[in-house]
């Protein structure tokens, strides 16, 4: 069966959570960066474009060009006064859930597209790649002796690690033994305010910050906004409960056979000489039989079946996936004219692949930098349309400003009868 085209799901539309502590930080990130040298933004590997948050990007620009007005300032000044350390790393969490042919692609489009950003893949079960990072924050405190400690901030969506990820930071960086500082969860939101300091070396000083997890005001409108909140439910970025598993398991079914049409990474649930489908009903009628999960008079208990796919998913399937090779497009009828199928790494780069497509590093560069292009161009246009902002966000900003007027108004003429 060729799976070359899939119809897109029916999504819900994207629940709004954005808890009071996620609005406070944003409001306190301006204050926290004019201390910060190093700002470590967490980002998911499954998601590298959906899990950015683009509400820091306009607070990371101005402490940019700040810290570079001051350190122009510096090189003309007559006291040679030391500019501050300015640096961006940008981690993807959880590499070792995507497949290995995808990371160098990827690492060289980021770095074609965001020079400016320092830019690695890490997964917390492999201490090289902590260690990695480690070094790194030290080498940036040693290549600024100037600086008597160097402070980061760690950002990021919600669920990405932050705290899992400075405990062992932590634990490298200081000798001895360094009991947990931070709580960890598997579930969205514990960290709700700003940690305390934490030590990650001593020599030299590197202090960090935990912060909570921060989530989109608004996930948009239309498709693009659905399509954005089931993929950050899939990773459990987003409450548990907001979403119907149903929902979350087809466009999970959806995704799994764009990534790979002729082997998909669910088959290893199905009984042997299963094909592909794109029937979600069909699908889970077949898992929840093959698991045994029926209801009275032997009905398949679709909704266990959706939940324990999820399940799954998170837990095992993301391996199942990244061990696989790069799909190649199946082989064409003979006589048939060539179709171009799908192709993708994680769930937010896809592309198309002609049956005689390279999958050379360079070939697949391409694609990857296509797709960045894409995500930016849209973020501009929702930007600019208002798609980042809710209607019932609108209101209550337009209610705000009303009663701000109105206070105006009230002070400007008490001060007027006492001048009279």
């Amino acid at each position: 069966m060729s799976l070359s085209r899939f119809a897109f799901p029916a999504l819900p539309v994207p629940p709004s959570w954005y808890p009071g502590h996620m609005s406070q930080f944003t409001r306190m990130l301006p204050a926290l960066l004019t201390r910060t040298d190093v700002v470590l933004e967490l980002r998911d590997a499954r998601l590298p474009l959906t899990s950015i948050n683009r509400t820091f990007e306009g607070a990371l620009k101005r402490w940019r060009a700040e810290r570079f007005r001051v350190a122009d300032h510096a090189a003309t000044s007559a006291t040679h006064t030391a500019a501050r350390v300015c640096e961006r790393i940008v981690v993807f969490s959880k590499r070792d859930l995507v497949p290995e042919w995808g990371l160098q692609p990827f690492r060289l489009a980021m770095a074609s597209k965001f020079p400016d950003q320092r830019v690695m893949f890490a997964s917390w079960n492999k201490p090289r790649d902590l260690k990695t990072l480690s070094s790194m924050l030290v080498n940036i405190a040693k290549e600024h002796p100037h600086v008597p400690e160097l402070n980061v901030l760690v950002v990021g969506m919600p669920n990405v690690g932050k705290s899992t990820l400075l405990n062992a930071l932590r634990n490298i960086g200081i000798a001895g033994p360094t009991p947990k500082a931070l709580r960890t969860s598997a579930q969205p939101g514990l960290t709700r305010a700003l940690s305390t300091r934490l030590k990650l070396s001593a020599d030299p000083l590197v202090y960090s910050f935990d912060t909570p997890g921060v989530m989109l005001p608004f996930l948009g409108r239309g498709d693009r906004g659905a399509e954005r909140g089931v993929k950050l439910a899939l990773i459990a970025g987003i409450k548990e409960g907001l979403y119907d598993i149903e929902s979350l398991a087809a466009y999970l079914l959806y995704r799994l056979n764009v990534l790979n049409s002729t082997s998909p990474a669910y088959l290893t649930l199905l009984p042997d000489g299963s094909a592909p489908t794109a029937d979600i009903d069909a699908f889970l009628d077949l898992l929840a039989r093959r698991l045994g999960m029926l209801k009275r008079g032997g009905i398949p208990d679709m909704q266990r079946a959706a939940t324990w796919f999820v399940r799954w998913w998170r837990e095992e399937g993301g391996s199942v996936y990244a061990s696989a090779p790069l799909a190649t497009p199946s082989q064409q009828p003979l006589g048939a004219a060539a179709q171009p199928q799908r192709a993708g790494w994680g769930f937010d780069l896809e592309w198309e692949v002609a049956p005689a497509g390279g999958a050379s590093v360079g070939a697949i560069q391409a694609h990857m930098e296509a797709c960045i292009d894409t995500y930016v161009q849209d973020a501009e246009r929702e930007a600019s349309e208002g798609g980042g902002v809710s209607s019932t966000q609108v209101k209550k900003r337009e209610r705000e400003e009303k009663m701000a007027k109105r206070a105006a108004r009230t002070q400007a003429r008490l001060a007027a009868k006492k001048g009279s």
